[in-house]
């Protein structure tokens, strides 16, 4: 097979794997194709990451009014923007409607997802250098956003992503948690005192299993807050995103139904793990 037939073979077989319309720009950008607009077999996992994350979020979107035509998505601890930049590319730029705000701390970032969107001609993306708590006051945010999505914000920067959605009055959130710290050294701290003289105890007696029961008691009373301020809670695997432990993905519906049965058992958890001051700062009910 001569060069100029391999290097056919090749664009097609890019083209077999993209969308319609996809952004080829783009994706070299974000390094899932090779500076030569190729795959590879590590690029063919990562485009197939970016697909299987991508299902998820478009299907909410598309229960939006108008099959999420004019939908507002706001990105937390977005990075580089790669999740908001996905978004935009395979659903929004075709319809002409709707806006992504990506919000980061980190100025550079910031800098750099503005130019890219600039040169893609993605002008309905906008880039904000905020944290996310100040975010919830920001002008430069509309007053009501549909969807609200946080991965691996680091510890207690899921929180307030939950608490901008919930101030937001998002109709959906997806969050995957990460580094959740708080707890952990809440127990170190207090023991569960309630539980010390029992056997559980010997969840947190280890350093590790103390980091561990720790991440999972974080996220089961974040399903349990978010269910107790009116929304219904999906928890399942993001099944190949990253290499990363990291992989539990929390999608929340707004009902409006706040369940008085999921704040009874959130206030009982914190209260048996010696947690009940959280209900002060990150678990506020009414």
């Amino acid at each position: 097979m001569s060069k100029l037939d391999k290097a056919a073979k090749a664009e097609a077989d890019v083209l077999q794997e993209l969308r319609p319309g996809q952004s080829i720009e783009l994706l070299k950008e974000l390094h899932i194709l090779t500076r030569e607009g190729r795959l590879n077999q590590d690029s063919r996992r990562k485009l197939k990451q970016v697909y299987h994350l991508f299902q998820f979020i478009e299907k909410l979107l598309r229960e939006l009014p108008g099959e999420g035509a004019g939908a507002t998505l706001a990105d937390h601890g977005a990075g580089k923007s790669y999740l908001g930049f996905i978004i935009y590319d395979l659903f929004f730029k075709a319809l002409g409607g709707g806006h992504v705000y990506g919000i980061e701390t980190r100025g550079e970032l910031i800098e750099k997802s503005r130019s890219l969107a600039a040169r893609l001609g993605f002008d309905r993306m906008a880039f904000l250098n905020l944290t996310v708590a100040e975010s919830t006051h920001a002008s430069e945010l509309p007053a009501q956003i549909d969807v609200v999505t946080a991965l691996h914000a680091c510890d207690t920067a899921t929180d307030d992503a939950i608490a901008f959605g919930l101030a937001k009055q998002a109709k959906f959130m997806v969050l995957v948690p990460c580094c959740q710290a708080e707890v952990a050294a809440c127990l170190r701290q207090t023991k569960a005192l309630a539980l010390s003289r029992t056997p559980l105890a010997e969840l947190w007696r280890h350093p590790l299993h103390t980091r561990e029961i720790g991440s999972q008691l974080t996220n089961v009373l974040r399903c349990l807050y978010l269910e107790a301020q009116g929304y219904q809670v999906t928890v399942t695997e993001l099944v190949g995103w990253e290499h990363s432990m990291k992989n539990e993905l929390i999608i929340a519906r707004r009902t409006g139904h706040a369940k008085a049965s999921a704040a009874e058992r959130l206030r009982s958890l914190l209260a048996e793990f010696g947690l009940a001051s959280l209900l002060e700062t990150r678990f506020r009910l009414p």
